[in-house]
């Protein structure tokens, strides 16, 4: 994953808590910091959410985590979580994440979440909706691979 590619980022400062007795950040957190990125990144895209749903009648769950951990993170530290997506399939979508040492530069953790869209009432995939396969291109401004 080059960081050229990614075109939107939210911050985020260690906080007390979340680092663990090695004085470095709990391997765990970097999950929480990328789904705060994610979850901004589909704000950004103009898309409503809440706890419950995403346009009131559908969800997406993660069906595959993968975290690639270069560097630890320290109390303190200022990161920049970049988030994209980068592929739209049928029914699921990826999302990659580079969590970044927002001074230095230098890359912390990479990820690549696979999610599936649902429908909320019966748990079922269904195709990603129109008007996100939409928003999301309007975003990223290019042809990133899809299917479907």
């Amino acid at each position: 994953m080059k960081l050229s590619s990614f075109k939107f980022f939210t911050s985020i400062r260690v906080r007390n808590y979340e680092v663990d007795w090695q004085g470095i950040v709990h391997n765990v957190n970097y999950l929480l910091y990328l789904e705060v990125g994610r979850i901004e990144y589909i704000k950004n895209l103009g898309i409503r959410i809440d706890a419950h749903s995403i346009c009131g009648d559908a969800k997406f769950v993660i069906v595959k985590n993968e975290i690639t951990y270069r560097y630890s993170a320290r109390y303190g530290q200022l990161l920049k979580v970049y988030t994209r997506i980068s592929r739209i399939n049928n029914s699921s979508f990826i999302f990659e994440g580079l969590i970044v040492d927002a001074v230095k530069g230098f890359i912390i953790a990479e990820n690549r979440a696979h999610h599936v869209w649902l429908n909320k009432r019966n748990n079922r995939p269904v195709r990603v909706p129109e008007h996100i396969r939409k928003a999301w291109k309007k975003f990223e401004k290019r042809s990133p691979r899809e299917t479907g």
